[in-house]
């Protein structure tokens, strides 16, 4: 399961996700993101408490980061350990902006 929060600030959306981003919950992510954004100068998403990401949540970030790098960018918070193995490996640390 995944619990979405989306807080605005002025053009600035930041997502909080809660659980595990796979194959079943991306869809929910991809649809907050795709109504979230319109507007959005910058996207930051808090990952503190995610516990998992699979393939198909990295497909959603980095359609999130090419959308946003047209803008004014996207950076990951609070990114624990296993999430960023798994951003190593991929190669996704040197596409993705973490703080």
């Amino acid at each position: 399961m995944l619990d979405i929060r989306k807080t605005t600030e002025n053009a600035t959306v930041t997502i909080t996700l809660e659980g595990r981003l796979d194959t079943l919950t991306a869809p929910m992510l991809e649809k907050e993101l795709l109504s979230s954004l319109e507007g959005a100068d910058s996207l930051v998403m808090d990952f503190e408490k995610l516990d998992y990401i699979s393939s198909a949540g990295l497909r959603v970030l980095l359609s999130a980061q090419k959308t946003m790098s047209r803008r004014g960018g996207m950076k990951l918070r609070n990114v624990n350990a296993t999430i960023l193995e798994i951003f190593d490996v991929t190669g996704f640390a040197d596409i993705l902006t973490i703080e």
